[in-house]
């Protein structure tokens, strides 16, 4: 069963709005992902109520006022993050290895943008029942740098799992 997205949801008004929905940094942990190449960027996925129930209950596709975020950060090595850990790889595993596994760690840098899924099977049924919108500095990004066109085009393989690529990590 669905529910309609309602219009007095915090969230869904100041999506709506063109504001990013207030608390959404509270929102329960989906999953983590790394980008490497150019994107070379850190991924956390977050889910409002609604989205980490189905995702628990893997209930699909997802109800009516599904919101799922993807945060973005560039993935930066860190000296302190380093030299706390340099000491224990070394002891553990060597020299050598010590020196690979820190040459591999990296940290959340700058933030690059977030986005935004935002489920109502009415609403958007021509994007597969969602909304996606990115933001940049706080800001909605162009359509043309994000929005339903540039996202629903990687998101439609994934039709099977209603969109969503991301998977739970429990």
């Amino acid at each position: 069963m669905t529910t309609s997205t309602s219009p007095a949801d915090p969230a869904a008004v100041a999506i709506s709005s063109g504001n990013l929905p207030p608390g959404y940094r509270d929102w329960t942990l989906i999953s983590i992902a790394r980008l490497g190449g150019k994107a070379n960027d850190l991924r956390a996925k977050l889910g409002n109520e609604v989205a980490i129930k189905a995702y628990r209950q893997q209930t699909l596709p997802f109800p009516d006022g599904a919101i799922i975020a993807r945060l973005a950060w560039k993935a930066v090595p860190s000296e302190e993050n380093n030299d706390a850990l340099r000491p224990f790889f070394e002891q553990q595993l060597g020299k050598a290895e010590g020196d690979r596994l820190i040459a591999d760690s990296f940290v959340a840098g700058p933030a690059t943008n977030i986005q935004l899924m935002v489920k109502d099977s009415k609403k958007w049924a021509s994007t597969g029942g969602w909304k996606f919108i990115e933001f940049d500095n706080g800001k909605p990004a162009p359509e043309a740098e994000g929005g339903e066109k540039t996202c629903f085009s990687c998101h439609a393989p994934a039709a099977d799992t209603d969109y969503v690529f991301t998977r739970y990590a429990q």
